[in-house]
C-alpha cells in the first residue's frame, strides 16, 4: 500500500518492459514492514541529464536504480564517485550524499562475481573471457579484476568501449594479464555474455560455443528468460551455468545497505519475489 509516507526508490531506464526489480525489492520491502517501494521510469537518453537532477528534487525519494541505456552517461552527471564506477566507467546506484551532493556506486559486477563464488567456482587466480563492454561488462570485469583473477580478456564490437576498459584496468591493477581483441573462449575457466546477443533460439550467438570446455563456467547477464540460447548451448556442453537474475539477487543486499534499508540475503530474496519472464 503506497501511502503518502512511502519513500521511493527510482528504477530508470529504457524500455522498461524487461525490469525484474520492482519483482523483488516490493515483496521483500512488505514481508519486513518497511513502506518503500521500486518503482520503473521510462526515460530517453536525450531526456537522462534533466530529469535525473529533477527527480532528486522530490523530497521522498531515497535513490535510484539506473540501468541501460544510461549507465554510463549518468557518471558524468554525478559530483562524487567510488573507484569502482571510476574502473567500470558505469554506475548503476544514486544517492544523495550527507553533504547534498549527487554521488554513486556500481553493483552489477559485485552481484555477478558473488554469485559465481556461491556455487563455488573460484576466481582468484581465475582466467576470464568477458565479451561485451558496455556499463554492465565493464562492471563485471572490473569486480573480476579486484577479486584477483589472473588474465581478463576483453571483447566488443565496439572497439573503443573495449580499449579504454583495458586501459582502466590496466592502470589500477597492473598485475592482471588484461587482453583485447577476441572472443575466443577456448582455454578460459570462466566466459559471460554481456551483451543482448544469444538470448532467444536462432539467435546469433556471442561466441563460438563449441569451443567452450565442459570445465568451463558459463556465465549470463539477459534476464528476458532465465534460460537463453546462449546458456542452453553452454549447459548442452556439460557448462555449470549463472543465468542474468543470479546476478541481480546478488547485488541487492548492496543496494539495500547503500539506501540506508535493512539487508538480507539472496536466499530470502528469492523466496519472496514474484519475479516473471515474459
Amino acid at each position: 500500500m503506497i501511502t503518502g509516507n512511502t519513500e521511493l526508490i527510482a528504477h530508470i531506464g529504457y524500455p522498461t518492459h524487461s525490469f525484474k526489480a520492482p519483482m523483488i525489492y516490493n515483496p521483500y520491502f512488505d514481508s519486513i514492514g518497511v513502506n518503500a517501494c521500486v518503482v520503473p521510469m521510462g526515460c530517453k537518453p536525450e531526456d537522462f541529464p534533466a530529469f535525473l537532477r529533477a527527480l532528486f528534487s522530490v523530497t521522498n525519494i531515497r535513490g535510484a536504480l539506473i540501468t541501460m541505456p544510461h549507465k554510463v552517461a549518468v557518471v558524468d552527471l554525478l559530483e562524487r564517485v567510488t573507484p569502482t564506477v571510476a574502473v567500470a566507467g558505469s554506475c548503476n546506484a544514486v544517492r544523495i550524499g550527507a553533504d547534498g551532493k549527487l554521488e554513486g556506486d556500481m553493483f552489477d559486477g559485485e552481484g555477478f562475481v558473488r554469485g559465481v563464488k556461491r556455487k563455488g567456482i573460484a576466481v582468484s587466480g581465475a582466467s576470464v573471457l568477458v565479451v561485451g563492454c558496455g556499463g554492465v561488462g565493464s562492471a563485471i570485469a572490473a569486480s573480476f579484476a579486484a577479486a584477483g583473477v589472473s588474465r581478463l580478456a576483453l571483447f566488443d564490437v565496439n572497439t573503443e568501449s573495449m580499449l579504454a576498459l583495458a586501459a582502466r584496468l590496466r592502470q589500477h591493477y597492473p598485475a592482471i594479464e588484461v587482453l583485447t581483441g577476441s572472443n575466443d573462449p577456448a582455454g578460459f575457466n570462466i566466459v559471460l555474455n554481456a551483451t543482448p546477443m544469444g538470448m532467444n533460439p536462432g539467435d546469433p550467438l556471442p561466441m563460438d560455443v563449441s569451443r567452450i570446455a565442459s570445465s568451463t563456467f558459463v556465465g549470463e547477464v539477459v534476464m528476458r528468460a532465465e534460460t537463453t540460447a546462449f546458456l542452453a548451448a553452454a549447459q548442452a556442453r556439460g557448462c555449470q551455468v549463472q543465468v542474468g537474475t543470479d546476478m541481480l539477487f546478488e547485488q541487492i543486499p548492496a543496494y539495500l545497505e547503500y539506501f540506508g534499508f535493512p539487508t538480507t540475503t539472496a536466499d530470502a530474496l528469492r523466496s519472496v519475489s514474484t519475479i516473471k519472464y515474459a
